[in-house]
């Protein structure tokens, strides 16, 4: 059985990839760190519109942790194996780097960009097994541009993208493609405190996307008809950022 593993899939853009991935008819892993319940309602849509998953609670930050996790996953489960990794997790912690606390780096940069190693390191074994796979990482407009206040967050994205470029040229050959997508605003928890009034005028589109919008680029780099496509990065932000 095909599946699709995508961290963070408890809510927001996560859930609605989550979605989109079991109506293409895929089995799929649900990560979450700790909202047991939000990942439950993920779980319980997808079944309500037909499709099938379960939950795979481990926090992407302890590489340790997520290790076992997944290489328990694995070996537990020998007739079904992942096709399709969605790195979506990630934190935002803002401050100016003049401010900037130890931990403040340390934490969105464990997050948000070693997790991309430990767990496509993991996965990626069964994908060259089987010359096939499907990697996506969701980065972001600040790892593009940069945006102040989220120098911690802009590194950790930049760094995504750049090992995006890096590991599809390593296993291109092995019928694995390797993308990216970047969000500009979409309206998730994460922008909640935002003032999306003033800021949707910066934007030519003149609002902020949604997650279904960010899923659907998701489903589309998962599909066999992107095969030709791969170390890419895809913008989704209304026209703010080319």
């Amino acid at each position: 059985m095909k599946c699709a593993l995508v961290t963070g899939g408890s809510r927001g853009i996560g859930r609605a990839i989550c979605l989109k991935l079991a109506a293409q008819g895929y089995y799929v892993l649900i990560n979450y760190r700790s909202n047991t319940e939000e990942a439950s309602k993920t779980l319980a849509q997808i079944v309500e519109n037909g499709g099938t998953g379960e939950l795979l609670q481990f926090d992407i930050s302890d590489k340790e942790a997520l290790k076992q996790a997944l290489e328990r996953w694995i070996e537990a489960n020998p007739d079904k194996y992942i096709e399709v990794l969605v790195n979506n997790a990630g934190i935002r912690d803002d401050s100016l780097l003049a401010w900037m606390a130890d931990e403040q780096w340390d934490n969105v940069l464990k997050t948000n960009l070693d997790s991309f190693f430990y767990v496509t390191r993991v996965v990626l074994n069964g994908m060259m097994t089987r010359k096939y796979g499907r990697i996506i990482n969701i980065v972001s407009l600040s790892g593009i541009k940069g945006l102040a206040g989220q120098t911690n967050y802009s590194a950790a994205k930049a760094g995504v993208i750049g090992a995006t470029k890096a590991l599809a040229q390593e296993i291109a050959r092995q019928g694995i493609t390797v993308n990216a997508l970047a969000p500009g605003f979409i309206k998730t928890d994460m922008t909640e405190g935002l003032d999306e009034k003033e800021l949707k005028m910066l934007i030519p589109a003149r609002r902020f996307g949604q997650p279904g919008e960010v899923a659907a680029a998701v489903a589309f780099f998962a599909s066999p008809e992107a095969a030709y496509i791969t170390g890419q990065v895809l913008s989704i932000n209304g026209g703010l950022y080319t």
